[in-house]
């Protein structure tokens, strides 16, 4: 159960009742079912809703035409949701990972990316980015920036930097409200949710 109730639609103004539409249909495309899910954290944000149309248009800008394969895309975000124990993240992030061919080898052994035979160097460097990035305080040494810079072009980077950052933004927001998994992964397989004291996603120095 979140820790506040979010706006329900029959309290919402016009704005609000468009992008609740808006939601409705895009989680339908997502989830690949008739199956209406709920979008908590939208309708948590529905109480200020100025805040709730700056973050869609942000959301609608980081979707729009990125550089950055969509694969690993999916990979960095939902490395950042698990880490911080994110349920809701953890769940519709699994799901688009699938999406974007992640295997379900690459979900289960997510949290020790770096021994597991199912990810290729560039899979394990960008998780090392993401890992490093979800940490307090944040950890992005020199070498691994430039191991980067050797295989991203510049706008790469910023789209990959920012993805992450506002993967933090969702997980955080998320479970300071204490919401749920919404059910896009019923069923299948997840990346299980990481503890500070997992030692395989500890970020290498």
């Amino acid at each position: 159960m979140t820790r506040i109730e979010g706006v329900p639609r029959s309290k919402a103004g016009p704005f609000v009742r468009l992008v609740y539409r808006m939601a409705r249909r895009k989680s339908k495309q997502i989830a690949g079912s008739d199956r209406e899910l709920k979008l908590e954290p939208l309708e948590i944000y529905a109480h200020a809703p100025r805040l709730l149309l700056g973050y869609g248009m942000l959301e609608q800008s980081v979707a729009s035409k990125p550089r950055v394969d969509e694969h690993l895309r999916a990979l960095v975000v939902l490395k950042s949701a698990v880490m911080q124990g994110c349920e809701f993240c953890q769940d519709i992030s699994s799901h688009e990972a699938r999406r974007a061919s992640v295997s379900d080898e690459q979900l289960l052994d997510l949290y020790r990316y770096r021994d597991s035979e199912h990810f290729d160097d560039t899979e394990r460097l960008v998780l090392d980015l993401a890992a490093g990035m979800t940490v307090t305080p944040v950890q992005v040494s020199d070498e691994l920036f430039a191991a980067l810079r050797a295989r991203f072009e510049d706008r790469q980077l910023v789209e990959l930097v920012n993805l992450i950052a506002l993967e933090n933004l969702r997980s955080r927001f998320n479970a300071a409200f204490s919401i749920g998994a919404a059910g896009f992964s019923e069923g299948r397989a997840c990346a299980r949710i990481e503890t500070p004291s997992d030692e395989p996603h500890a970020v290498p120095a």
